[in-house]
């Protein structure tokens, strides 16, 4: 939930060599000495009972900074996520994952650059035609007409799966309520969404150095953050 205080729970790496026919794998499940939150058990499903007997990073650290070794570095979403989580982790056992020689793919990086999320973008995707006059306000409202109507037609009985394998059968359909339903998110609190519900209910940040945090506890231990939003007018009344 934050690259910076949380720990490495499961770490797989696949390791590709100039010199070698087949990549090399390690897979660690680590004890992150520090109790699993109901927030990142619900993402991960990793359980604080199994990871109970499984090595800390302190213990398995060396062995996973001598098989990354001065390879370079890939990954989903990596240079916002991966790669800081393990710097981090390095650190506290005293190690430096230097990357000022090492090449960083994030893979993510290539899916956005190829495939925009524009309206030019979403107009060629679902109208399979170009937007001559983007950013005009008339045509950027009939373009989002011409793309909410190929969206009915593309998704026509088609279902989702989320990550976790949940299938919602045809969520887009032409009724306005089901589909609000379906991409609504009844934990977002405020429009702009700094503010959210946690798995108990509890209302926490969803911006900045306390992201995750309950709002409440935030503020009786730190009353000066509250005035600093105040004062930048963060959030809608």
């Amino acid at each position: 939930m934050n690259v910076l205080r949380d720990r490495i729970l499961q770490i797989a790496l696949i390791k590709y060599s100039k010199n070698s026919p087949e990549p090399q794998e390690l897979f660690m499940m680590i004890n992150p000495g520090i109790p699993i939150s109901e927030e990142a058990f619900a993402v991960h499903g990793i359980s604080n009972e199994m990871i109970r007997n499984k090595p800390t990073f302190s213990q398995v650290g060396n062995e996973i900074y001598d098989f990354i070794g001065n390879a370079d570095l890939a990954g989903y979403n990596s240079d916002r996520f991966d790669i800081p989580m393990l710097m981090e982790e390095f650190h506290r056992i005293g190690l430096e994952l230097d990357l000022s020689k090492r090449r960083l793919i994030d893979v993510q990086k290539i899916f956005y650059k190829m495939e925009p999320r524009t309206l030019k973008a979403a107009y060629k995707l679902y109208c399979e035609g170009d937007l001559t006059d983007a950013h005009d306000a008339l045509a950027d409202a009939r373009a989002t007409v011409e793309v909410f109507k190929g969206q009915l037609r593309r998704y026509e009985n088609v279902d989702y799966v989320d990550g976790d394998g949940f299938t919602k059968p045809a969520p887009i359909k032409n009724d306005i309520a089901a589909i609000a339903s379906f991409i609504s998110d009844d934990s977002m609190l405020d429009v702009t969404q700094r503010l959210k519900y946690n798995a108990k209910g509890e209302v926490i940040f969803n911006f900045g150095k306390y992201t995750g945090h309950v709002v409440a506890q935030v503020f009786r231990n730190e009353p000066n953050y509250y005035h600093w939003i105040m004062e930048k007018d963060f959030l809608h009344k």
